[in-house]
């Protein structure tokens, strides 16, 4: 089961599937995040300056240049989830990949963030044309996909732009194909040598056939 309890309900509100399966983040994976994210805080006077790859610890007052505590860092993400539709677009390419894996395969929306942005997320979506099942998570991603995955042995693959998630997926189920893609490719130089056996893929003009080969589709 779902290590978190929520997740493991709206998985439950999902109709059994034997398709393959895919599932997909969603910042930085079919929504821009960063850059909108960006122009969000300098409309409230305040910089990401992306030193390392993490949110905490590199925003700062453009007047002082002093890095924003931790607390008010969340505050500031938790206050972009809730308007998101005002700053977040697709990927370039991504609804019609994305609908093109659709015709043979289940697709979840999986993105961690707060239980309560859900509903919002939701909206958003459907309006840039993501209509597929989403389902929020406030823990790790790979328990969340072996509960998805179910009983049977259809195979798995798993897109996501944050390493740690693509580890945990690994270690949930292990013969899930993972792909490591972001919008803006350049910040892998932020990031140590990804781990054996996840596909780095820079598009959704890469990521598509590549995505179908795994899943032999």
């Amino acid at each position: 089961m779902s290590e978190d309890p929520e997740t493991a309900r709206q998985i439950a509100e999902l109709s059994l599937d034997t398709r393959p399966l895919l599932v997909l983040d969603v910042d930085d994976v079919l929504m821009e995040f960063v850059r909108p994210f960006m122009l969000f805080l300098d409309a409230q006077g305040l910089e990401l300056t992306l030193a390392t790859f993490r949110l905490h610890g590199n925003i700062r007052d453009k007047k002082t240049g002093e890095a924003l505590d931790r607390e008010p860092v969340s505050a500031l993400i938790d206050g972009f989830f809730a308007v998101q539709a005002e700053w977040q677009t697709p990927l370039e390419g991504a609804v019609g990949a994305i609908a093109e894996l659709a015709r043979q395969a289940e697709i979840v929306m999986l993105t961690a963030m707060p239980h309560r942005h859900r509903a919002t997320r939701r909206a958003h979506l459907d309006r840039l044309g993501f209509p597929y099942p989403l389902l929020t998570t406030e823990t790790a991603k790979g328990p969340a996909i072996r509960e998805l995955r179910g009983m049977t042995a259809r195979p798995v693959a798993f897109v996501d732009d944050i390493p740690h998630n693509l580890v945990s997926v690994r270690a949930a189920v292990s013969e899930a194909h993972l792909f490591h893609l972001m919008a803006l490719p350049q910040m892998r130089s932020l990031l140590p040598p990804l781990p054996e056996q996840i596909e780095i893929v820079d598009d959704w003009r890469e990521a598509e056939p590549r995505i179908a080969a795994a899943l032999g589709i």
